[in-house]
């Protein structure tokens, strides 16, 4: 039995539980982006709203002194005519102006309800702009609330892998370089886990078959013994 083997073999296993949590933290500060981002753009979509309800206000006021020029054109036009009735010779030209005049009054009339239905709209959306800005003011506090909440969190990770990678450092120079050089190399392509127990007679990573005769040579403690499967580093409990 090579001793040494077996001392080495034991530093992985503590390697291999500080790796495990380092790489399990890191795979969940990947996730923080991502749910920074969703919150962001749920955030949006009610900005948008909010956007939307100030556009239509904004049309609305447009909309309002449009139709305040035609109002102001068509009065004008009145005005026009009523100042040309005294100059007509027959009453048939002061009947049709007459017709004309009472025409643009009609015209008028409509107008002034189009700009009261305008302005009942503009009311309304307004009503409804200030309470999106209230409620907007509202879910900027929560999303900023929870923006600080995942950055924290993203901070707390940070200190702890810190730690970690400490500890790391603490056992790599107790592992010969050839030994760290192939765990490092298994870990990197597994995704974290490199080094895993015979558990009966399946690995503990792929839960494949290990034949008796692996099982035989992992106990002698030789050479490092890696399942045929999955290549990682195999050890007995």
């Amino acid at each position: 039995m090579n001793t040494d083997l077996k001392t080495q073999l034991q530093h992985l296993l503590e390697l291999q539980q500080v790796d495990i949590q380092i790489y399990g933290l890191r795979r969940i500060k990947e996730e923080k982006p991502a749910k920074i981002a969703e919150l962001e753009a749920a955030f949006e979509v009610k900005r948008g709203i909010l956007s939307g309800l100030e556009k239509t206000v904004l049309d609305l006021q447009k909309q309002k002194k449009d139709r305040e020029g035609e109002l102001a054109a068509k009065e004008e036009s009145i005005l026009k005519l009523q100042g040309q009735l005294y100059q007509l010779k027959t009453n048939k030209e002061y009947h049709t102006m007459q017709q004309q005049i009472e025409g643009g009054k009609a015209d008028k009339s409509l107008i002034e309800d189009k700009i009261l239905e305008v302005m009942e709209r503009m009311d309304a959306s307004r009503v409804e702009m200030e309470k999106g800005k209230a409620l907007l003011a509202a879910e900027e506090r929560v999303f900023a609330g929870q923006k600080k909440e995942v950055e924290a969190e993203i901070k707390e990770i940070d200190d702890k892998l810190v730690c970690l990678e400490t500890q790391r450092k603490q056992i790599t120079p107790l592992l010969r370089p050839e030994v760290l050089a192939q765990y490092d190399r298994i870990l990197k392509i597994r995704g974290g886990l490199a080094l895993v127990p015979v558990q009966g007679t399946s690995c503990g990573g792929c839960h494949m078959f290990v034949p008796p005769q692996v099982i035989n040579m992992i106990s002698m403690y030789d050479n490092l013994v890696t399942c045929e499967m999955c290549n990682r580093i195999l050890y007995l409990e």
